[in-house]
């Protein structure tokens, strides 16, 4: 996508700011044209608006990746319901409704497109009783895969990726000695770095992606 002339939307629900500045970043460094589109993908009139803003300034869509995502880490005993469900409805129906329309419009072009949705390993064969729902929320999202890839072939490829731990904003403020076991448990102990699971959402988004399809791809150095 990057560097390979692509044009860019940018979306948020927030920070319309910071997305400003990064979206003039990348029109100057790649010489693209960017879109920060602003909404919440998790509201279905949002969603439906966003699309028709990507339609008015691009006409087209190859690739979508869905990578919004919240966690909130407690004890089960300590998470409100209203907690639970809050991250059910932005991870799972915010992906849902970004693969509905967005998939949509995307099917009836009559050029072969991408979708990659952002699950986690949390989702497979990594669970945590402390973030159970953004586990459970990540399940979910493999399964909407799944059958996004069923609904929308042979037009639309439609994978997901699921990193384990990662350099990230999220993982910023991780107690000492949970990072420290964590890695302990990665063959390649470390975290793997942003640019490293970039590099496997660019090429599932890319033109040399022909036949990978209806996958869930682990990226987690091995655990």
């Amino acid at each position: 996508m990057l560097g390979g002339g692509y044009n860019v939307v940018l979306n948020g629900r927030t920070h319309y700011e910071e997305l400003f500045v990064i979206s003039k970043e990348l029109e100057e460094q790649f010489s693209i044209e960017c879109l920060v589109s602003m909404g919440d993908i998790a509201n279905e009139e949002d969603v439906k608006r966003m699309l028709e803003e990507l339609k008015n300034k691009f006409e087209r869509l190859d690739v979508l990746v869905n990578n919004a995502g919240i966690v909130y880490d407690m004890e089960i005993d300590e998470r409100p319901t209203n907690v639970f469900e809050e991250t059910i409805h932005n991870n799972v129906t915010g992906t849902y409704l970004m693969c509905k329309y967005f998939g949509l419009f995307m099917k009836n072009q009559d050029f072969i497109t991408r979708i990659i949705n952002i699950s986690s390993t949390n989702g497979m064969d990594c669970n945590f009783p402390t973030s159970i729902d953004y586990d459970a929320s990540k399940a979910a999202i493999n399964s909407l895969t799944r059958n996004f890839a069923i609904e929308y072939a042979p037009k639309v490829l439609v994978n997901a990726v699921a990193p384990g731990w990662i350099n990230t904003e999220m993982n910023k403020d991780l107690p000492s000695d949970l990072v420290k076991e964590e890695t302990s448990k990665i063959y390649l102990k470390r975290f793997a770095e942003p640019k490293e699971i970039a590099s496997l959402v660019y090429y599932l988004g890319s033109e040399e992606n022909t036949f990978v399809n209806n996958e869930i791809i682990k990226i987690d150095g091995g655990y």
